[in-house]
Order: structure tokens, then C-alpha cells, then sequence
């Protein structure tokens, strides 16, 4: 599925951000404007644009918000949250690094006002982590103090917090599950503000998640659930296969191996390897900022992983990838387990089957089509469907 671009990584960053119209994060017809404005493959462009549209919406929402239209005034306040988010995607180079800090900053502001203009029931929360905190949302059902079914979302390699709102959040909610909504190292606000990076070990991270869960009386210590996006296709089964007191786990899409991701069949050759062996590699360094010349993914992706992991050349990044495996661990994964993938997946093609098919777990496998409209990786543009299956999965599973 493509739409108004040529270029795969526009057409799908397009469908995301128009995607979440279904929750209010966003105007199609905002969308579409935008995205016609923009000169294909062209960050700065991408940028400028989405940057340009976002404040347009912030300006409507300050206005409702003047007025006391508060309805209205949260609705602006999601999309420009989203649009800003939209916007921060393509300044991972150095040069626009207050750029994206800036982007980061106003959607999260952004997002908060949305929620407070709203009826959501939502707590800005800090997680006790090693010698510092993690950021958070816990959104709640309603303030009864019921104890509920609570899903850990987490995102991944680009994501925020509170996308992950849009993306499973809201249909949480809808479904009588609390939400619970953070960042990791490498994620987010931990990232750009904490200046915590990417660690392959994800039970570290998400056990003093769980322990603060079992803190709160409206959790059901029981029916703890964690999903994870797009990289968080590897790090929620990484996580459970270690922290056993979560009750069923969602991969979307599921990753076995992040290098074999990347790199498709080249990962494991014995050229790679040796190279990968070494502290550094001028050829692989050439070879890949040469394609990043043409490459408008791979040069996002190179970038990003520069910002995300705090190295400074591809090489080194490649080796960052490559502790990121299941491999050797996948029978320790012991909770049901939902593995999803669609069938246009660009960033981890089989990488979802070859990790379901290690899996000794209560374990069911769901392939999103291209003909229903939801190919695209983590079911881009097509939430509703998407998370229909998912929920009625985890109901089954929590006895929801």
C-alpha cells in the first residue's frame, strides 16, 4: 500500500499518523494537505511541513481552550500532539537535533493538555529504575479504585508513550483494561532528557515495571498483560522470557533476531560475522554510509540508531544490533503469547514466524493481509482491526 509518495518510508509514516484518526489523533484531510506539501524524500521538507501544520493545530486548540470549548480544545490538542510527533521522525542528524528535542517536547505538552481537557483518566507516573526514574502514563478505567487487567504497552525503535495511546491505549480502555504506557532506555523522554540508551537485556528494564504495578491496589496482580511495537516485537518476549509474573504477552511484529531484521540473509555470513568481530570496520562504514546517500530508510534508520544506542559509526550499531536475539532463550518464554504479523512487513519480513515457531508456550500466530487492508508493519492505518483481534486473544487468555 502506498499513498501520495513514492518513497516507502514517507508512504508509511503518512498512513501511521492518518491512521490515528480513529482515536482523534488526527484529520485526514490535515493529513493529506500536509503530506502533498512535502517534497518526496526530503527530511527537511518532512520536517517543515508537519512542523507547520502541528502548530496550526496547537493554535486552534489554545483558542478553544480560551474559550471554553474544552471538547474541542483536547481533540486539537491530540492532533497536535500526533503532528508534532510526525514531524520530529526525520531530525535525527546532528544539525537538527534541537529540532527534534523541540518537536518531542511540544507533542508531549501537547498530549498532556489533551488529556486534562478531557474525561480520561490519566497519571503522569515516574518508575523507580536502577538510579533514576522512567516516564509514564497510567491510564485508568475510571477513579473507582477497582482492581483491573492491566497492559504494559511499550513502544519501540521511533515511538513515544503517548502514541502508544492511539495505537492500543484508548482501545484498552474501551475494553475495562488499565494501560499502563512508558519509555525505556532509548526511548522517549528517557532518551532525550535522561540520556538513557538501548539496552538488549529488556527484563531489567520491565521488572521494576511489574514491581510497581504490584504496588497499586487497582491492578489485578493476576492479569498483567505487556504488548510490544515494532522493536518491542523483540523486547516484550525478551522481557517475559525472564519476568514470569506477567500473565500473556502480544509481540507486534515479533522479532527473533534484530540483525537477521536488518540484514536479511547477509546477517549471518561469514564476512559479517568476522567484521562484527572487530572494534570497528572502514569497510562496512563505507559501504553503508555510501547506500545512506540514496537510501532515505536506511539513512533514518542509521541515524536514528546513532541517537538511540549513542554510537557513532554503522559498524558499531551493527554490533548493538546483534545482541538484540532470542535466540537460546525462547523456552524460557512460559505465558501465552501472541505473535502478529502482516504481510507487507518491510522492516522484519519472517523474522515474526521464525521467532513463533521457537516458542514452547501456549502460542497463537495472526497474519494481517494486505486485502484487508492492514499489510503494513504493526498494521499501519488499519487499528481497529487490529486491535479487535488482539483484545479478543487477551480476553480469552485473562478471562476478561
Amino acid at each position: 500500500m502506498k499513498l501520495i509518495f513514492e518513497s516507502d518510508t514517507f508512504s508509511f509514516e503518512l498512513i501511521r499518523t492518518m491512521g490515528y484518526a480513529l482515536c482523534k489523533g488526527a484529520d485526514i484531510g490535515e493529513c493529506i494537505n500536509t503530506a502533498y506539501r512535502i517534497k518526496d524524500n526530503d527530511f527537511q521538507s518532512w520536517y517543515s511541513e508537519w512542523f507547520k501544520t502541528a502548530e496550526r493545530t496547537q493554535q486552534i486548540a489554545n483558542i478553544c481552550s480560551q474559550n471554553g470549548n474544552r471538547v474541542s480544545a483536547s481533540e486539537a490538542y491530540l492532533r497536535a500532539s500526533n503532528y508534532y510527533r510526525t514531524a520530529e521522525l526525520f531530525c535525527r542528524e546532528d544539525s537538527n537535533e534541537a529540532k527534534g528535542e523541540e518537536c518531542y517536547t511540544k507533542g508531549r505538552e501537547n498530549f498532556i493538555k489533551a488529556v486534562n481537557s478531557s474525561e480520561l483518566t490519566l497519571e503522569q507516573v515516574k518508575i523507580p529504575y536502577e538510579n533514576t526514574t522512567l516516564p509514564g502514563y497510567f491510564f485508568k478505567v475510571d477513579n473507582s479504585g477497582k482492581s483491573r487487567p492491566t497492559l504494559i504497552a511499550m513502544t519501540g525503535y521511533d515511538g513515544t508513550a503517548e502514541e502508544l495511546y492511539f495505537i492500543i491505549g484508548h482501545a484498552a480502555i474501551n475494553r475495562g483494561y488499565n494501560v499502563l504506557a512508558f519509555e525505556g532506555p532509548g526511548q522517549g523522554a528517557a532518551l532525550r532528557f535522561q540520556k538513557l540508551y538501548f539496552r538488549h537485556d529488556w527484563e531489567n528494564v520491565v521488572t521494576p515495571v511489574v514491581d510497581y504495578l504490584l504496588s497499586r491496589t487497582d491492578v489485578d496482580s493476576k492479569k498483567i498483560a505487556i504488548a510490544g511495537f515494532s522493536l518491542g516485537g523483540y523486547l516484550a518476549p525478551r522481557a517475559v522470557a525472564f519476568e514470569h509474573r506477567i500473565s500473556a504477552c502480544i509481540a507486534n511484529s515479533g522479532i527473533l533476531s534484530f540483525l537477521e531484521g536488518v540484514l536479511k540473509e547477509q546477517a549471518n555470513s561469514e564476512y559479517i560475522q568476522n567484521e562484527l568481530k572487530k572494534e570497528d570496520s572502514v569497510e562496512i562504514n563505507a559501504a553503508i554510509k555510501k547506500r545512506m546517500e540514496t537510501n532515505t530508510s536506511l539513512r533514518w534508520a542509521i541515524r536514528s540508531g546513532f541517537l538511540n544506542f549513542n554510537v557513532n559509526t554503522p559498524h558499531k550499531l551493527l554490533k548493538e544490533y546483534n545482541k538484540f536475539t532470542l535466540k537460546g532463550i525462547t523456552d524460557k518464554i512460559k505465558c501465552p503469547t501472541l505473535i502478529c504479523d502482516s504481510d507487507e512487513e518491510h522492516f522484519f519480513s519472517d523474522q515474526s514466524k521464525k521467532l513463533f515457531d521457537l516458542l514452547k508456550c501456549d502460542k497463537e500466530f495472526i497474519v494481517f493481509t494486505e486485502d484487508e487492508g492492514a499489510g503494513l508493519h504493526c498494521q499501519a492505518g488499519a487499528q481497529s482491526l487490529s486491535n479487535q483481534r488482539i483484545f479478543d486473544w487477551l480476553d480469552k487468555i485473562l478471562n476478561v
